[in-house]
């Protein structure tokens, strides 16, 4: 039996399924049946970062995209034996979320083809949307046997600092979050904001279960999708959502919040969520992560001296985020992945940032691309939406 009904849950979760990853056991709806056909809730309470205006947006993701795919007809006879993966995700945040009410997850079956099926989701809290999703889904091989094809090359150099990192105890310590990463230095650091690359490996901690299949790494990798993702606008501008790092204490690098919460202020440097089904959560002590990342934080920093140091971001809050799967069974979640991420744009208090994920095998799996507010602080003025 599960144990009594958490705050920001509807029903009474079961227990934490130690056979399964703790990514899975986040992630975990449960159907509502008895209210109405394809509507789901989150089954564990959601992680609201210290400091945020709302819950973690990579779980919205993550469970909005779990939500639909369990709306997918699995092969059969009548379909061919047909495996639909998705495609594309297209997100937008609508309201902060409220890590204290459960969240119900509203899928509509917009379109049902023999090549594409098309999902649209809606995550309410109070009757109200806080978030929703198009989530469009494509047959397997229904291309044929000829088609176009290439792909951009996993950049060279990288996987240096992952192999020389794999050799020490790195950020794995006991209570860690569903996640981990590996960050590198500031590709073109001296160069122009749009010819920046902010750079990391990520994966989940442990091995996902043989239950989870390919929808169960689908909906783990959209999950870290949304981490230290808008955020690079900041990086690429030399601008610290806490100040300087050298004018920062030491204790700020082990207690700040991860940087993308659905529809919040953001911060850069952070910790990933903390383990699942807890509702009072320790700050972690430093871990060879934070302190790697500080340290690169602050060579950033030596090396945009001179620089307006005047300017300080006021607000940062993600607005929209896509998603394109490229190849969904070469996604392993819980195998490093890499991600490359650069500036096109950023202008009229908004930033465009966009996101290359290959595995360790070099393809490229996913593409993101996500929009934010960022706006700075103007005088003395407070900062709103």
């Amino acid at each position: 039996m599960g144990g009594e009904r958490q705050p920001g849950t509807l029903i009474r979760p079961r227990p934490i399924d130690p056979s399964k990853a703790q990514i899975e056991n986040v992630l975990e709806l449960t159907p509502l049946v008895d209210i109405g056909p394809d509507i789901f809730t989150n089954t564990r309470p959601l992680w609201h970062p210290p400091g945020a205006r709302g819950i973690y947006g990579g779980a919205a993701i993550a469970q909005c995209l779990a939500a639909a795919q369990a709306t997918i007809p699995p092969p059969s006879p009548s379909n061919g034996n047909a495996h639909f993966f998705p495609h594309s995700m297209h997100c937008y945040f609508v309201l902060a979320g409220d890590s204290t009410i459960p969240v119900l997850y509203h899928v509509e079956r917009v379109r049902g083809g023999k090549s594409f099926i098309t999902r649209t989701v809606q995550a309410r809290q109070k009757g109200k949307c806080i978030f929703t999703t198009t989530i469009s889904f494509v047959r397997e091989g229904s291309a044929g046997e000829e088609v176009v094809g290439h792909e951009v090359g996993l950049p060279e150099g990288v996987e240096d600092a992952l192999r020389l990192d794999e050799g020490s105890e790195g950020d794995v310590e006991a209570g860690g979050g569903p996640f981990e990463a590996r960050r590198l230095e500031t590709l073109n650091l001296r160069g122009s904001p749009h010819a920046k690359r902010t750079r990391q490996w990520v994966r989940c901690r442990g091995n996902l279960s043989p239950d989870a299949g390919t929808q169960g790494h689908l909906s783990a990798l959209a999950y870290m999708t949304d981490s230290y993702f808008i955020g690079t606008i900041a990086r690429v501008h030399n601008l610290w959502r806490f100040g300087r790092p050298s004018s920062r204490p030491s204790t700020s690098v082990s207690n700040a919040p991860l940087p993308s919460a659905a529809n919040k202020e953001t911060t850069l440097d952070g910790e990933e969520p903390p383990a699942p089904a807890r509702t009072h959560i320790k700050a972690p002590a430093p871990s060879n992560a934070h302190r790697e990342m500080a340290e690169i934080e602050q060579k950033e920093n030596d090396a945009n001296k001179g620089e307006d140091e005047t300017r300080v971001i006021g607000m940062m809050v993600s607005l929209d985020h896509s998603i394109y799967f490229h190849n969904p069974r070469a996604i392993r979640a819980d195998e490093w992945l890499f991600a490359e991420m650069d500036s096109p744009w950023a202008g009229d208090g908004r930033g465009l940032v966009f996101q290359r994920i290959w595995n360790r095998g070099g393809e490229l799996v996913a593409t993101c691309i996500q929009e934010g507010v960022v706006r700075l602080v103007q005088g003395r003025e407070k900062v709103k939406l």
